[in-house]
């Protein structure tokens, strides 16, 4: 993706934790001159860059083209519009902050097994941010109609050979008009505004 300078971010450290965080990605793999999307939750575990491991329904064209090939992810996290009317500066125009992480690696069909302890890894991954309610468990399914999922549906892992993000977070913009910007967004009060202003707020204190 396109990366200036000021919005670019490398550290593999944070881009993991981001992934991590918003763990459901859009997914793309090219075929035949055409560049094919789904779109799932990921496991990202492993060390260093790790790696992602995902699941789709059996008749989702990506399943066909997936094992052995180049498999791209995209995470985007929460964007807002920001108006020229919130900043200090009276030059600048409409723009849009956003924070998006991408990677790639080659895709390997799991076996059986693994795909069916990515399941628990992915329910429990989740559970947990829903504590302190009691945990739900794959065992509370009765086994036929696991099985019958597991034949339903494919899953992949893959090492992140590639990891990189871009967070345009008025990095660009003046500290009085980042103030302002946040102030915008956050008077503006709608969860994904609050939550741009809050990673802006983060980003510049370099937490």
């Amino acid at each position: 993706m396109y990366r200036p300078r000021a919005f670019e971010v490398n550290d593999s450290a944070v881009l993991r934790k981001f992934i991590q965080d918003r763990s459901f990605a859009t997914i793309a793999v090219a075929a035949a001159d055409r560049v094919h999307f789904a779109y799932a939750p990921v496991v990202v575990d492993g060390e260093g860059r790790g790696r992602a491991r995902f699941h789709l329904a059996q008749q989702n064209p990506v399943c066909a083209l997936a094992d052995g090939a180049l498999v791209q992810f995209s995470f985007l996290g929460d964007d807002a519009y920001i108006s020229p009317d919130w900043y200090e500066s009276k030059t600048l125009v409409p723009t849009w902050n956003y924070s998006v992480v991408e990677a790639s690696g080659i895709a390997q069909k799991l076996d059986r097994a693994a795909l069916r302890q990515l399941l628990v890894d992915l329910s429990a991954q989740h559970e947990a941010r829903l504590l302190p309610k009691p945990p739900w468990l794959i065992d509370k399914v009765p086994e036929p109609r696991i099985e019958a999922m597991l034949t339903a549906i494919e899953g992949f892992e893959v090492p992140l050979g590639r990891l990189e993000g871009k967070f345009k977070l008025s990095q660009d913009k003046s500290e009085a008009d980042q103030t302002s910007a946040i102030t915008g967004l956050e008077t503006r009060g709608d969860a994904r505004s609050v939550a741009v202003a809050t990673k802006m707020k983060i980003w510049r204190s370099g937490a």
